[in-house]
């Protein structure tokens, strides 16, 4: 080739001044644009291959130079023949990118540059190797190459917006592949092409957005803010062009979305939620498969620490919520109910609030579907009961009440709730009142607790019993919500209703003394209530009876118990009501404070008669034993002897029956108690026989940390009673 190049230039090629080099390509491109002119191609492709083999892929780095600007010269020489060289000109430019010399890459840039320029859109042939180039030297440790790439970088993209054989199908597999790298340089390169590419009108890149979206959401969280700026410009103009298309796949889109609602960078989260509340407004029937997702990235942005993003994600909630869909479109009623119980279980009680919305909303829509998931669903619709805020728990009793609209559920939900209060003592402590109350207000007072005393009535836990039956007890006695039912008790010696109420509360309510006492009390069979009074054995007057007597006595001053106090104006007719009164005195240490308030409100009762009584104080001169002359000449004395009727049965209440089944139960309780107590000593005994057994076997004095003894308190503690 020595004819075609003189031996001087080839020299001046490989030389190590940039001048020589420079020249010599001066006479390559004049030698190159002559054999053009005579159609020598195969000579110039000679040419071509010399500088390649002999220059570009020389370990010398000055060939290799040479070699570069003498493969541009050539283009610049060929015009508008160099397309049909470009095979054998581009690639070894190409390799030239990634050589170990900076100068070499930096001249690998500006040789690009000048080729292309020649060639314009016969180029585009390569782009992808091109952009692939482009894209590792923006990340370039020398900062001279960065700036040549970027030069190089604004001619392909001026090339890429005119030319009609870019193809776009091609080009994003490599987009891709790339948009969750790290480097802020390769980011910035990555987002200027997605931008340019954009605003070419022929080119869809909406079509292909779900393919780099998650690529640009990643970069909203860069440590740069010129990066996130330009991300968020991108994805801005996206979704107003979203905004504008009359077809959009939301569905790949809404996958994206819901993963990034959830990052850990605010920014990202916001813009995420802010695509979703736009998704949800404008794709309505095409997310319906994906209504369950966009609500678990929701119902967590509803709590978020920043205010835009609660704002949003509360305003897209009820969009979503307003979309009316049928589980015949793919409305999957079952995912739905799995976020929001799975949401019931965060941390933030805004979430969970909304979670028991989209329940109650569910149920309200599609009952049928729901229940078939209702065991799904049930255990942590009761673990909710257990939840710090009341206002959870009283939605939470909603969906409950709404659930208990069909009968087999009601009896169901009941059961549960018992067998809730059974494990988790403290949740009968602390919410049971207000449970009991809002299920009374939704499910009708009396049904609830007519289903509570027949369960009660028969559980094997008698311990529990008691104690439930006398929450049950105080709520009935001071709720406001129960007041019907307090009514309706009045009325038990007179009303049939009254009195099949009284007869399916009395036999629950025996698990308690106290709460039996008051039953008869609040239901005016004071009579009875006397004779329970005085059925009460030794075992029964204890600390804890003693603090519930204190308790009841503390509510017969409200204004509940009004109406007794005031039917202690006419001794003569409430005979019995006095009897029971002053019984309970007699229970009470003189010294505690219900004594003297009792003492006080009977000491309180006028001494005459209202309705021509003859009231008599004793020979004794004791105020408070009374002698009663009845209408018609029968008289009742303070014994409790009644000469007109034995008292035995009113209005259908057989009170012998009661009083038995009163002490029926009160003797298991008795056992039970006896039983418990035997339990600790023989437990007890048990201890001390070890140890006497390993200090028989163990002649030296043990360590207090060699005996494994129960302490006093753990061999006392009760086991449940199953």
């Amino acid at each position: 080739m020595a004819e075609v190049i003189p031996a001087a230039v080839l020299r001046n090629l490989a030389d190590k001044l940039y001048e020589k080099r420079k020249n010599a390509a001066l006479d390559v491109e004049g030698i190159v644009k002559q054999l053009a002119a005579a159609g020598e191609h195969e000579k110039i492709t000679a040419v071509i291959n010399l500088l390649t083999t002999e220059f570009t892929y020389s370990p010398q780095a000055n060939h290799r130079k040479g070699g570069l600007i003498g493969l541009a010269a050539a283009t610049v020489g060929l015009t508008s023949d160099a397309a049909q060289h470009l095979e054998q000109i581009v690639p070894p430019v190409l390799n030239s990118f990634s050589d170990q010399d900076s100068r070499v890459r930096y001249y690998a840039c500006e040789a690009l540059y000048n080729i292309a320029k020649v060639v314009r859109g016969d180029f585009i042939v390569f782009f992808n190797q091109i952009f692939d180039a482009l894209c590792k030297l923006s990340a370039d440790s020398d900062a001279n190459v960065q700036s040549a790439a970027h030069l190089l970088d604004r001619l392909v993209k001026d090339i890429v917006t005119e030319s009609d054989q870019f193809s776009i199908e091609e080009f994003i597999p490599l987009l891709r592949e790339r948009m969750n790298v790290l480097n802020p340089y390769v980011r910035q390169f990555l987002v200027g092409w997605i931008t340019v590419l954009d605003s070419v009108p022929d080119i869809d890149m909406l079509g292909f957005l779900p393919d780099f979206l998650d690529g640009l959401f990643n970069m909203l969280s860069d440590s740069s803010h010129e990066i996130r700026q330009q991300a968020d410009s991108a994805l801005s103009e996206f979704l107003q062009e979203i905004k504008n298309s009359p077809s959009v796949d939301y569905g790949r889109m809404a996958e994206i979305l819901v993963q990034r609602a959830g990052s850990p960078d605010e920014f990202t989260r916001l813009t995420a939620i802010t695509w979703i509340n736009e998704f949800v407004k404008l794709g309505g029937d095409q997310l319906v498969p994906y209504y369950a997702d966009i609500l678990g990235a929701i119902l967590p942005c509803i709590s978020d620490k920043e205010e835009k993003i609660r704002v949003v994600a509360r305003e897209t909630n009820e969009e979503l919520r307003a979309i009316k869909a049928d589980p015949a479109e793919a409305f999957d009623v079952g995912a739905i109910l799995s976020i929001a119980r799975s949401q019931l279980s965060s941390e933030w009680e805004a979430t969970r609030i909304e979670a028991l919305h989209w329940i109650s909303t569910l149920l309200n829509r599609h009952r049928t579907e729901v229940l078939q998931y209702l065991g799904d669903i049930f255990g942590t619709l009761l673990t909710a009961l257990s939840d710090p805020s009341d206002e959870v728990v009283l939605l939470v009793l909603d969906v409950h009440a709404a659930i208990a609209k069909d009968p087999q559920h009601f009896r169901q939900i009941v059961v549960f709730l018992v067998d809730k209060f059974r494990i988790d003592n403290s949740l009968l402590e602390k919410r049971g009142a207000l449970i009991i109350r809002r299920l009374c207000v939704l499910l009708n007072a009396e049904r609830v607790y007519r289903e509570l005393s027949t369960i009660l009535e028969g559980e094997p836990d008698l311990d529990f019993a008691s104690i439930m039956v006398q929450a049950l007890n105080l709520i009935l006695l001071t709720s406001l919500e129960l007041s019907e039912i307090r009514d309706l008790l009045k009325q038990s010696l007179v009303n049939p209703a009254g009195k099949d109420l009284y007869v399916s509360l009395y036999a629950s309510w025996c698990h308690s003394p106290m709460a039996i006492i008051s039953l008869c009390l609040l239901s005016q069979t004071y009579q009875h209530a006397s004779t329970v009074i005085q059925s009460l054995v030794e075992e029964d007057i204890n600390v804890k009876f003693l603090v519930q007597l204190d308790k009841l006595i503390q509510l017969l001053e409200t204004p509940i118990f009004a109406y007794l106090r005031l039917q202690l104006l006419e001794p003569g007719r409430h005979i019995w009501l006095f009897k029971a009164l002053y019984g309970l005195l007699m229970l009470l240490p003189q010294q505690s404070a219900a004594f003297k308030i009792l003492k006080t409100r009977l000491k309180a009762v006028p001494s005459y008669s209202f309705n021509g009584e003859q009231l008599k104080r004793t020979p004794s001169g004791n105020p408070y034993q009374f002698l009663h002359q009845m209408p018609g000449g029968s008289q009742i004395t303070e014994d409790g002897d009644i000469t007109m009727d034995g008292g035995n049965s009113h209005n259908g209440i057989n009170f012998a029956a009661r009083l038995q089944q009163f002490q029926q139960v009160q003797h298991l309780h008795r056992l039970h108690s006896k039983a418990q107590v035997q339990s600790r000593k023989n437990s007890t005994s048990l201890s001390k026989n070890m140890v006497e057994a390993q200090k028989q076997e163990e002649p030296r004095r043990p360590q207090l940390s060699e005996i494994n003894v129960p302490t006093s308190r753990s061999s006392s503690k009760r086991s449940p009673q199953v």
